[in-house]
């Protein structure tokens, strides 16, 4: 054997899992004036052809970032019969559980979106189902 020389070449690294938000933001890259997708996909190391797919992904709202989480303001609202100070303290021998004071499975919950939208649900709704509606009535 003669004394050669080894080149190795190394490539992009594949199947790196990469976040929405790591994909938005490389895409937006290429959004910019006088971008070039070739050089975006070199500098992040990812096929030109696999960026192609973000951005036609973005287009198309298949990639698109999470709706944000946000904390919405609770009020609780008193009835009348919850706060009836006859009902609040019954004498002896009455029954402990004041009348017209909603048992816990009667219990509602009044959900008023920002837009103006109010929605009333049971205990009894399913929480994928609350999530799609909520999600409708933002708009």
């Amino acid at each position: 054997m003669s004394g050669g020389t080894i080149e190795i070449i190394t490539g992009r690294e594949r199947r790196r899992r990469w976040s929405i938000e790591e994909k938005l933001r490389i895409v937006a890259e290429t959004e910019e004036a006088g971008a070039r997708v070739t050089e975006v996909a070199a500098r992040h190391g990812v096929y030109p052809g696999l960026l192609f797919t973000w951005r036609r992904q973005a287009r198309d709202g298949v990639l698109a970032a999470p709706a944000a989480t946000a904390f919405m303001p609770v009020r609780m609202l008193a009835t009348e019969a919850a706060v009836d100070p006859e009902t609040r303290h019954p004498t002896h021998g009455e029954r402990s559980t004041p009348t017209g004071v909603p048992h816990l499975r009667d219990a509602t919950i009044e959900i008023t979106l920002a837009n103006g939208c109010r929605l009333r649900v049971d205990q009894q709704i399913d929480v994928r189902a609350l999530r799609r509606i909520v999600g409708v009535l933002r708009g």
